[in-house]
């Protein structure tokens, strides 16, 4: 075969593969779509997805079911949709500890962060809470902190479990203040609130959705919003930078993931309709109650504060010596 015959056959299949590809996000999506949770049901994780769901499967005609795969932090959900076929009819709600904390804590991994996923979209980003219990009348932060320093070991708080964003949030609230607080790990972040509201743990550093009901209701008590700017749904809880802290800054951000191998086309087509399912009017009234902040950026956005996330969490769990229990 000639050096001429050679190349026509390559662009030949280099056009039939792309054409393919092509063919693929063009008739995309033709059924219905799976979008795992792999957290609990009842949970953020779980609501946002299933307000993002009910978005999306009327934008692209087809229905989004929700999953619910929780287990070790978020990674059994998210192995089975590393291991998925990569055609965009399963999806990941994906979150920090997934992406950019187990890595760090976990002895071994089922499937690579780094590798095992093609961003989509940051869908929602959510500034924590420092929330104390009602029985705790300090005012500001720094009065949580004096106390706390005035008593090494005599404050304890509550997780949704070891390495969550919420354990990690009072670790680094701790290594930032210079205290020592005492850790309980719950399954989930409900019985750590019940706990809280029933004074059997001192303190939480939460997402907004799970305790802002009890806030308003004057049931706990906040401290601070782990971000430089206050949340509009609760405009009386200052900043973390507003209360003499501005290297504590931390949030619970999810977003929407495929496996590694997507076809680009459909990555841009579902960041497009989740930039446009967050826009909706049900989604900014569910923005509005709960303190969340949507968002819908790039694929590229998202992908860099992935990046940047895995750094921080890296360099606080190596400084904290945070290890994963026996």
């Amino acid at each position: 075969m000639t050096v001429r015959a050679l190349f026509a056959v390559a662009g030949l299949v280099l056009a039939l593969t792309l054409g393919n590809g092509g063919a693929q996000a063009q008739g995309y999506p033709d059924r219905l779509i799976k979008l795992v949770a792999p957290f609990p049901a009842g949970g953020v994780v779980d609501v946002l997805a299933r307000k993002l769901g009910d978005e999306l499967s009327k934008s692209l005609g087809q229905t989004v079911i929700i999953e619910n795969r929780p287990g070790a932090g978020g990674n059994i959900g998210a192995d089975a949709v590393a291991k998925s076929a990569p055609d965009g009819y399963t999806l990941l709600m994906t979150s920090p500890g997934i992406q950019s904390i187990n890595q760090f804590l976990y002895k071994t991994m089922p499937f690579s962060p780094e590798t095992a996923f093609e961003p989509i979209s940051l869908v929602a980003d959510m500034p924590m809470l420092v929330v104390l219990a009602g029985k705790h009348n300090f005012k500001t932060l720094k009065d949580f902190i004096d106390a706390a320093k005035a008593q090494p070991d005599g404050f304890t708080f509550g997780s949704p479990g070891f390495g969550s964003t919420g354990h990690l949030g009072m670790e680094l609230l701790a290594y930032t203040a210079g205290i020592k607080v005492r850790h309980t790990a719950y399954r989930g972040a409900a019985p750590a609130v019940n706990d809280l509201l029933g004074g059997h743990i001192d303190a939480v550093v939460d997402n907004p959705p799970t305790v802002v009901n009890q806030i308003l209701a004057g049931k706990l008590n906040p401290l601070a919003v782990a971000n430089m700017k206050r949340l509009p749904v609760l405009p009386n809880v200052p900043s973390s930078t507003e209360a003499g802290l501005p290297d504590f800054r931390i949030s619970s951000w999810f977003g929407l993931m495929a496996p590694a191998k997507t076809p680009a086309a459909i990555i841009d087509r579902l960041q497009k309709e989740v930039a446009k399912a967050v826009a909706q009017p049900a989604m900014r009234k569910f923005e509005s109650d709960t303190g969340i902040v949507l968002v819908g950026g790039t694929s590229a956005e998202f992908d860099a504060l992935i990046k940047s996330e895995r750094e921080k969490y890296s360099n606080l769990i190596a400084k904290a010596k945070i290890e994963m229990p026996n």
